[in-house]
């Protein structure tokens, strides 16, 4: 037989053939631009410089956040009217010339006691000075001067009791140094409770109008009740009456009885 009609002797074009029985190779994959992307973000590999970079970033947006937060709380000041700004300001400055004054009162007391002959007898006056100033704080004793009354009228019941505690706070901060609740004076203790139209003050029931009488500087006084977002604006957004009267002659005379501490003793000799 002629060799040229073998046909094991046959080569295909291009090369080499794959030997008898072996597995066809499988044509390459063609990679996505989707899978070249994903491998090339994660796992990420961040340098020492990327790094540091994003903790930087990541602390400028933290600060950013609160400074932001910050700046919205004072919205309410930012929007007031500047006749508002002003005696806001007014107050901070009384509330200031107040602390001055009484820090000058007890270095004049303390020279007074240095330098009295009869130290005895200026420490006696001193005590019973100090003693009547504390039975007015703690509502044991009768007390006058000028001040305010403010009026609360409540027509829809609405006025709950933080709001008339929000009011006693707000005075306090203004120097008032005797207060009376409808009938009940008002000390370190006082507490309000119930509901709104069926408040409480210190456990006794007391109805509307809700009458404060206060005793302190009126100048002071009735400013601290009206500031922007204080306490009259927001009685009034519940629908209730505010009144507030300046006097030259303010009398609380509702009082407490002096109680006794069952543990606490002097421990002066």
């Amino acid at each position: 037989m002629n060799n040229d009609e073998n046909p094991r002797d046959e080569q295909p074009e291009g090369g080499a053939s794959a030997a008898p029985g072996a597995p066809a190779t499988p044509p390459a994959q063609e990679v996505s631009g989707r899978q070249r992307l994903k491998a090339g973000l994660w796992p990420p590999r961040l340098s020492r410089a990327q790094l540091i970079v994003a903790v930087l970033l990541f602390g400028l947006g933290l600060g950013l956040a609160i400074q932001v937060r910050s700046t919205s709380d004072d919205s309410a000041l930012r929007g007031a009217r500047q006749e508002d700004l002003v005696r806001i300001l007014d107050e901070v400055d009384d509330r200031t010339q107040r602390l001055e004054d009484e820090k000058q009162r007890l270095d004049d007391q303390r020279t007074e006691l240095e330098n009295s002959s009869d130290q005895a007898e200026e420490a006696r006056k001193q005590t019973l000075e100090k003693e009547r100033q504390l039975g007015i704080l703690a509502g044991t004793v009768a007390a006058q001067g000028p001040g305010i009354t403010l009026t609360i009228t409540d027509p829809s019941r609405a006025v709950a009791p933080d709001m008339l505690l929000d009011a006693i706070q707000e005075l306090r901060a203004a120097g008032a140094e005797a207060i009376e609740v409808n009938g009940v004076r008002v000390v370190a203790n006082t507490y309000f409770s119930g509901d709104a139209g069926d408040v409480q003050v210190d456990g006794k029931k007391i109805e509307a109008p809700y009458e404060f009488t206060v005793i302190g500087k009126p100048q002071d006084l009735e400013p601290a009740l009206n500031i922007p977002g204080g306490v009259v604006q927001t009685l009034e957004k519940e629908q209730a009456t505010v009144l507030v009267e300046r006097s030259d002659d303010i009398v609380v005379d509702a009082l407490r009885p002096a109680q006794r501490p069952d543990y606490a003793r002097s421990s002066s000799p």
